[in-house]
Parts: C-alpha cells; structure tokens; sequence
C-alpha cells in the first residue's frame, strides 16, 4: 500500500490488555467542562435531544438486532435518505453509511447555540441541517474512499457491544456492518482505517466482539492514527476514557495493525491527511485531490453546518478551545469560494457543500455542489 509505513505501534508495546472481554461501563466525570467528546456523550441526553438509537431495555434485556430508527419504529423515509449520494473526485469515490440520524438539540452540541442565534441562519440551514422545531439534523456516519488501488474507511462510528454511559450507545446492536456489507464494503474489502481522531464515536467499530474478545473488524486493514493523537489518548489509561480506547483502540494496537503518522502524511498520491487541531490534539482532516478536483473530510473541526457562520461557536467536546476557533476559522477561509466540495462527519444528507464567504463569516452551500 503506497506511502504507508512510518511508524508502525509494535503489539504489546506499552499496551495494556484491552482484548480480553469487554471492559465495564465507564463512569462519566461531574460537570461539562473538560472539553472532551466523550465527558458529554457519555452523560444522559435530555429528553428532547433526539432520537434513541434503541431503549436500554431493547439493547441489554432482550439484545435484539436493531436498526437505528427515528421513532423505534421500522427506519423512516428521513432515515432511508440520509445517506449521501456517491460524490466523485476525479479518479476517486467517496460515499457514507450512516449509523445514527436524527435531530439534536443545538445547545447539545454547541453551547453558545441559542435559539434566537440558530434562527438567524435557518434560511440556509432548513431543511436539511435543521427541523421545524429548531434541532440540528445530525449524523454519525463513516465515509468509503474508493482511490486508485486503495480503499479507504475514514472513521468508524460508535460500534456494537460497547458498555456506554450514553443509553443511546450503551450496547449497540445495529446493522451497520451489514449496511457497509450491502453498499459494496464487507469487512475484508477495505484496505486502510482512518480515525481522524480517537473519540468515542469515531472509533467504535475498530473492532468487534467475537468470543469475549475484542478483534479488529476490518482484517486486512491497516489502521492510520496521527502519533499526536495516540500519544495523547493513550496516556489516558486510569481515567473515564481509559476503557473506550480499552475495547476500541488498543486491540487493533496489540494486533500490530496501527500505523502512527505525523498530521500532514501523505497516504497516496490522492490522499493526504491536513493538521486541524483544536478538537483533539492530534486531529487531521483528509484532503482528496484528483484529476483537478478536491474534496474535503473534515473530521470534527465542525460538528454542524451552522458553525461556518458562527465559527467562533465550539461543541462542548474541543480540547483547545482557542485552537478550534483559530483552525476552524482557518479551514473556512482557506476553502471558501473555491471549487473544493467539503464533507461533513457529522452533517446530515446531503452531507457535501461548499463554503462561501458572507460578510465577516461565511455560509455552508449544497446547492452548487455537483453530487
């Protein structure tokens, strides 16, 4: 595989045994303000935060296999149309599937994001980034990147069998592989695992259970970690976080599947990763070009379109909070009015826009975006 070498984690290296059955819940820390991801999601939603992938009682009593629905029921037509259509970047193709949709209270996820501040944008954000009640319209989802020669999976969603504080993820049992599966992607088809960063809903389906052991599910992959984001997470092992990167990180560490690269590796003559730190320390977004074409996969720098026109407005998880302003800002203003189609992590269907100046900040257009 071109350009994927430097690096490599040795298995057992300064690695705890976090591939032996599946760690306890962890407990959430009091209050919401240590700036990571995991510290709110982890904490229990209030009741109109949107939609619950399944009750507690559905996941951990009766364990049954469920799809991620909007109202428990059988998956809703806004569901079935959340996943973006294919977007082609000269020679590469990118597509998502999605584990989780839904609405989300704004404040949820951005903390400056009032209701009075969010209405200001609802001419361009509605209808498909925000609902008549004023919730953010969010997804988790992974993205396929189909290079010359290269299959790529760029972040990997909560995943299954995890014991989470959070009861919309505590035990997941979705579908989502069956999912990737029937879009083309079983397991063994893809060849590289990008985390653009290690929270808990980027990494979850790293691995899998399979006979009280935690394996990689992708078992021809490597798996591409910037080495500031693993040396940051992985000193981390005694607190709330040491048992997510426990079930989802260090198996595939131990594995000798890990590759550490520095934020602006080159992963082929298409792929390069772009330094966007501020969320995580070691946060990398994949830039694509090709055939005179560019896209962008922004990882977590936003979480939600309405933060090109409020790009001061962080989410409750940034661990710098002047460094995700600073890059955020950075990003906008390096991409705007240009030919460079973005795609947001966490942005609902149709996932792929691009920016355009406004005044002093700027705007999330989908409209001129060739899909």
């Amino acid at each position: 595989m071109p350009h994927v070498q430097p690096g490599r984690v040795a298995a057992g290296a300064g690695v705890c045994s976090g591939g032996v059955g599946p760690p306890r819940p962890v407990r959430s820390p009091q209050g919401c303000d240590s700036g990571v991801w995991v510290t709110e999601l982890e904490r229990t939603p209030a009741p109109d935060d949107g939609p619950r992938s399944a009750s507690r009682s559905e996941t951990c009593v009766n364990r049954a296999r469920l799809r991620i629905t909007l109202d428990g029921g059988q998956p809703s037509a806004h569901y079935r149309a959340s996943t973006m259509k294919p977007l082609d970047v000269g020679r590469v193709r990118v597509e998502n599937v999605v584990e989780w949709y839904g609405p989300t209270r704004p404040t949820w996820v951005l903390p400056d994001a009032s209701k009075e501040g969010v209405e200001r944008h609802r001419d361009w954000l509605a209808p498909h980034f925000l609902d008549e009640r004023g919730r953010f319209l969010m997804s988790i989802h992974s993205f396929i990147v189909q290079a010359p020669g290269l299959t790529v999976l760029v972040d990997t969603c909560v995943g299954n069998d995890k014991p989470r504080e959070n009861p919309n993820w505590n035990m997941l049992r979705t579908d989502f592989l069956e999912r990737l599966g029937a879009a083309g992607f079983p397991p063994e088809t893809i060849d590289l695992v990008l985390c653009t960063h290690l929270h808990v809903d980027h990494i979850g389906w790293n691995t899998r259970l399979e006979n009280r052991r935690w394996v990689p599910t992708f078992p021809r992959a490597r798996y591409l970690f910037a080495r500031k984001e693993w040396e940051h997470w992985s000193a981390r092992d005694g607190d709330e976080y040491g048992p997510i990167i426990a079930d989802s990180v260090r198996p595939v560490v131990e594995a000798g599947r890990v590759d550490l690269v520095e934020g602006d590796h080159r992963i082929s003559d298409e792929l390069v990763l772009e330094p966007t730190p501020g969320h995580t320390p070691g946060h990398v977004s994949l830039h694509i070009r090709s055939e005179g074409r560019e896209a962008v996969i922004t990882g977590d720098l936003m979480h939600h379109p309405v933060q090109c026109g409020e790009p001061d407005w962080n989410s409750n998880f940034c661990d710098d909070q002047v460094m995700a302003r600073s890059t955020r800002r950075a990003f906008c203003a390096r991409y705007a009015d240009r030919d460079v189609t973005i795609l947001g992590t966490h942005f609902g269907a149709p996932t792929a826009g691009r920016i355009a100046s406004h005044g002093s900040a700027w705007r999330y257009l989908t409209g001129g975006v060739s899909l």
